[in-house]
């Protein structure tokens, strides 16, 4: 897919959707663009999780690099929230961030 078309993340999403319904229906996987948020009781189930998804992504040439990935992780930041079991919540640093921001002066 080339570059700067307006579209490309909703047809890359599109993919992603395809690419992993069955895991996605079967509720250990969430895909949103380029995260890829496996989760699982215990850690034989997230071994084998991992190991399908994988092995989906090797037929059609998928690199995932090893750099950006966290493995076994009990809480994750993701999409300015914070994933703790059932729990999310707001990233507290984004809101810090927020709140330091000047108040506007003017409408424009």
């Amino acid at each position: 897919m080339p570059f700067g078309i307006k579209n490309a993340p909703s047809h890359f999403q599109k993919m992603m959707d395809r690419i992993s319904q069955e895991e996605i229906l079967e509720g250990w996987m969430v895909v949103y663009i380029d995260y890829i948020i496996i989760y699982s009781e215990t850690w034989e189930d997230q071994v084998q999780y991992i190991d399908r998804v994988l092995s989906k992504c090797t037929p059609i040439n998928m690199k995932i690099p090893l750099t950006k990935c966290s493995f076994g992780q009990q809480e994750l930041l993701a999409l300015g929230h914070k994933v703790l079991g059932l729990s999310i919540a707001i990233n507290q640093n984004i809101v810090a961030a927020v709140l330091q921001k000047p108040v506007p002066k003017n409408i424009k």
